[in-house]
């Protein structure tokens, strides 16, 4: 009996441990009542300059998704598609698009995905101390959750792969609770990990036998990232997704600069508009990757060199955001300077 009420107690632990895997993705979150599909974006696109999507290219670029997670996006070719038909997509409202990859590279630090779920980000989860690790497309996760004021260890074994959906596909191979073998034990009695889960679910995943299916869209926050998955696997320290046949793609940019373009459509950023988009952010070092923070980013473009091109494009050479000085931002120009032609210009502006 005792027995049998861990094996039950499990569910709750099993609906935890799903949202932990889908993490690894490091793709995407929608909340329920939120913006529309990429679907819906997609039917938004009737050719005309402002509501085509805007081409968006990037490479090695570290975008932050708030303070406690970010992905590493080796290479990236898509769309920048608008969520709301009267709304463009603005960088300051990272739920006002949607990046549809279609051909790109993106890693997750393990490290990272670990930090982020122990500091709460699964809201009321009961498990702490967790920990993931994997190698190739097999992934474990192990953790302490506090069950009838016990704390019980429990772990978790199970074979990815992306589905032909764009969902992830998780088949659970190992279920254990104070290190018993519990799916051995719901086989013994023809109980799948669906039956387990019963009437409890999560947004965005869904259980069959012993299946699992995550639509990371619902699972991981913005900006967020959708597309078709061809690759899921585990590639120590990370876990890499790929969209498309991107291997040759992530080859062949290897040493360029790192970058994120956008080509078309109409992008807000701040108090601008623009249209017929032409905007490049350059990494102005040589780090191994430029990063980038859509809650910081015009403390970056600030102390950043901006230029016009002469196609009327706009190129922002800019720092990282450990590079920032202590003073974020460089001051404006007073009345009293334009007043006087006799003073110099503010010492960051370069004259040629």
């Amino acid at each position: 009996m005792n027995r049998s009420r861990v094996v039950l107690g499990s569910a709750v632990v099993l609906v935890i441990l799903v949202a932990c895997i889908a993490w690894y993705a490091g793709v995407k979150h929608s909340r329920p009542a939120a913006t529309a599909t990429s679907n819906q974006a997609a039917r938004v696109s009737d050719g005309t300059d402002e509501l085509t999507p805007t081409r968006i290219y990037a490479h090695n670029l570290m975008l932050r998704k708030g303070p406690d997670f970010r992905i590493y996006v080796r290479w990236l070719s898509g769309e920048m598609r608008r969520t709301n038909k009267n709304v463009n997509p603005s960088f300051d409202e990272p739920e006002s698009f949607v990046l549809e990859v279609q051909r790109g590279i993106i890693h997750a630090n393990i490290g990272d995905i670990s930090h982020y779920l122990n500091t709460g980000a699964v809201a009321g989860s009961p498990l702490t101390n967790i920990s993931l690790t994997g190698d190739g497309n097999q992934i474990s996760v192990h953790g302490t959750i506090h069950k009838l004021h016990i704390p019980l260890p429990i772990g978790l074994d199970g074979t990815i792969s992306p589905a032909p959906d764009g969902r992830i596909h998780l088949h659970v191979d190992r279920l254990s609770v104070l290190k018993l073998p519990v799916k051995g034990l719901l086989g013994d009695f023809h109980v799948s990990v669906a039956d387990l889960m019963g009437k409890t679910s999560i947004a965005g995943i869904e259980a069959s036998q012993n299946d699992l299916y995550f639509d990371t869209q619902k699972l991981l926050p913005a900006p967020h990232i959708h597309g078709i998955l061809t690759l899921v696997r585990v590639a120590n320290p990370d876990i890499e997704v790929m969209y498309g046949d991107a291997q040759n793609d992530a080859t062949r940019t290897e040493q360029w600069h790192n970058f994120l373009a956008l080509k078309g459509g109409s992008v807000d950023f701040g108090k601008l508009t623009m249209h017929n988009v032409d905007l490049i952010m350059i990494d102005a070092s040589k780090d191994a990757w430029f990063d980038l923070d859509l809650v910081n980013y015009q403390a970056q473009v600030v102390n950043g060199y901006t230029r016009i091109t002469p196609q009327a494009g706009l190129e922002i050479f800019m720092p990282g955001l450990d590079q920032l000085p202590p003073q974020h931002a460089p001051q404006s120009i007073s009345k009293e300077w334009l007043k006087n032609r006799n003073l110099p210009p503010p010492p960051d502006v370069p004259i040629k």
